[in-house]
């Protein structure tokens, strides 16, 4: 169980803090954000908001650039979601204003041996597999530079919202002798195309937020008074009224499309659409519409 999914499971003197994702249920004051034992990814819920919840990535000096530690939390956290049942919609967002992820930590990967850098990528691999393959919605809010990893990141989400005023979104690999390797050839051809993706990773240019909308590489802009986590709150919440078992059985039948041919397509659709017939929220949602009010559904 996610002890941070909603309001519920935090006690009153420690709402707002952080939750590390280890189980050790450590407690780190949200004032400190960057000392010593703070955590580099942790779990937070939204307040007023049940439902969402945040997953935060915590390094600010290094623009939140993974390192072998923010990697094993993020992996901790990922894998406390996928088991969560009062999580509806996922939000993978910076700490600090200004900042998403800047990629792999470069200065701490000059001093790993060709052993460590390989089993790192396997684990970044992994981490974003299961990022992607969570049963339940996310959204990247991108509020500073995504690059390189960092996209590969925002990729493995469902939706991205940049910030209006964010200037480096790309996968710059091409340009430091080496492609895109956790997943940003693969995910970001199937977004936009072979020619696209072709064109951004081998010219290696980065985008700000407009043309990273233009392209097809973000979803949703936030305006000029707000944040993407703003942004992403609206929609998250929009998505979130809606109910969680179709939200995961319409996310499950979407993602199987590039793997399957279309009738295979339609009879997995049918497959998922069925059990929905005759779950508690099917029967709620019909008995709201005929009572003319809003559902209340419970991922029954």
């Amino acid at each position: 169980m996610l002890l941070v999914a909603s309001r519920a499971y935090i006690p009153s003197a420690l709402r707002g803090a952080k939750l590390t994702c280890a189980g050790r249920r450590r407690w780190i004051q949200t004032n400190h954000p960057a000392s010593s034992n703070a955590a580099e990814a942790y779990l937070e819920a939204v307040p007023d908001r049940p439902g969402i919840t945040s997953l935060l990535l915590n390094r600010p000096k290094a623009k939140n650039a993974i390192s072998l530690r923010l990697l094993k939390e993020l992996q901790e956290c990922l894998d406390s979601v996928q088991f969560d049942k009062n999580t509806r919609v996922l939000i993978v967002r910076s700490s600090t204003v200004g900042s998403f992820c800047a990629g792999a930590d470069l200065i701490e990967r000059a001093t790993m041996t060709k052993a460590q850098v390989d089993k790192f990528l396997i684990d970044l691999r992994r981490a974003l597999g299961t990022l992607e393959n969570l049963p339940v919605p996310t959204i990247a809010a991108i509020d500073g530079p995504a690059l390189g990893g960092g996209l590969e990141m925002g990729l493995a989400c469902d939706l991205r919202v940049a910030g209006h005023s964010v200037t480096k979104i790309g996968l710059p690999e091409t340009r430091l002798g080496i492609i895109p390797g956790a997943g940003g050839t693969q995910r970001l051809t199937r977004l936009l195309g072979i020619a696209k993706a072709k064109n951004l990773i081998f010219t290696a240019r980065t985008l700000n937020a407009q043309e990273a909308l233009d392209y097809g590489v973000v979803d949703y802009v936030s305006s000029s008074e707000s944040t993407a986590f703003d942004k992403a709150l609206e929609v998250a919440q929009e998505i979130s009224a809606n109910a969680p078992l179709a939200l995961r059985a319409a996310k499950q039948a979407i993602s199987r499309v590039p793997d399957v041919g279309l009738e295979s397509g339609l009879d997995f659709e049918r497959a998922s659409y069925e059990p929905l017939l005759h779950s508690k929220d099917r029967l709620e949602a019909l008995q709201a519409f005929k009572e003319k009010r809003p559902p209340v559904f419970k991922g029954e």
